[in-house]
């Protein structure tokens, strides 16, 4: 029977000590990226297999991460998830995804559980970038938030930047030589739908152009889109391009424009957020979107969770800037 790869042999193939390659091994100390890299191929390539149990011994960590969310249908929660597996697979640390939907009863639960699994630390984060209350306070691991962020300044929260994604959407308009800009988004009581209007505004004032039209606030729909459609052609408003706060919302709008007869973009540009691939793939034509990053948001919330486990918390709300990525719609 072959005999295990040990740490030692792992840490001969990638050239570097003993010490080195358990701190890259399990996500620890500051190294740089290329020797965590290297001894991760080294381990890869011998067929290394850490012994939970005995890492667990001699670190009195479980390598275990607990995620909590509201984020029933995993649109935002999936691809958080993935980006924070990218960070912890790494230190080959798992993570228990827990759907409290919502539910504060359900959410203490899953909290009593994690700590029962004496998880090493906890992600929560959820559908809306809203600030929310604590999980809990004084806690007996770290927590970081993640997409959505905590009310506590002292908490660690990883946030996307939608100020900033609404001004790429309103500068990559104007570049284009659009300058009849209209703005139609979500609920008026909404955090991102103010958030993203009021960059949208400010953006265009200081490039001295007024908007086209007041924000026209409503839902987070296609049905929404295809209602402000109506308005802004009933209205017979002077348009030739709309910033829309969500893809959901631009695809309805696409839709009832083509129908009315407006070409995209020949008449009418048009600009989503989110970059969710089913909205952004089936609008005709394939719709210019924001991508918030979300799962560099969940790599980054990993990153800054495993710092603290390791002494080191980054406290406060960090921003993340997102992307413009341009299609048919906003074409030349």
């Amino acid at each position: 029977m072959d005999r295990a790869v040990t740490i030692s042999q792992v840490a001969a193939l990638a050239g570097v000590s003993t010490g080195t390659a358990s701190k890259a091994l399990n996500g620890r100390g500051a190294l740089r990226p290329e020797t965590r890299l290297r001894v991760q191929q080294a381990a890869e390539q011998l067929g290394f297999v850490a012994n939970a149990a005995a890492r667990s011994l001699q670190t009195g960590r479980t390598y275990t991460v607990g995620m909590i969310t509201t984020d029933s249908i995993g649109r935002f929660s999936i691809p958080l998830l993935i980006g924070a597996e990218d960070a912890l697979g790494a230190g080959q640390m798992s993570i228990f995804l827990c759907d409290a939907r919502d539910d504060p009863i359900r959410e203490q639960y899953y909290l009593r559980t994690l700590f029962s699994r004496k998880v090493d630390g906890i992600i929560v984060t959820g559908r809306r970038t809203d600030a929310r209350a604590p999980i809990g306070i004084g806690l007996p691991v770290p927590v970081v938030y993640a997409f959505i962020s905590s009310t506590d300044p002292r908490d660690c929260s990883v946030v996307p930047d939608e100020a900033d994604g609404a001004r790429r959407a309103i500068r990559h308009l104007l570049a284009i030589g659009r300058r009849r800009i209209a703005h139609v988004t979500g609920p008026e009581h909404h955090h991102s739908a103010t958030v993203r209007a009021r960059a949208a505004e400010e953006t265009l004032a200081g490039e001295g152009v007024r908007p086209a039209t007041p924000t026209l606030y409503g839902e987070w729909s296609e049905a929404w889109g295809r209602q402000a459609a109506g308005i802004l052609l009933s209205t017979g408003a002077d348009v030739d391009a709309v910033f829309c706060g969500s893809d959901q919302i631009a695809r309805g709008l696409a839709e009832a424009l083509t129908k009315a007869g407006k070409q995209i973009p020949g008449d009418v540009a048009l600009v989503g957020f989110d970059n969710w691939d089913v909205m952004v793939e089936g609008c005709q034509p394939a719709l210019t979107s924001v991508d918030m990053d979300l799962e560099g948001i969940g790599r980054s919330a990993a990153e800054m969770l495993l710092a603290a486990i390791n002494g080191t918390p980054a406290h406060g709300r960090h921003a993340r800037p997102g992307r413009l990525i341009p299609r048919a719609s906003t074409a030349v």
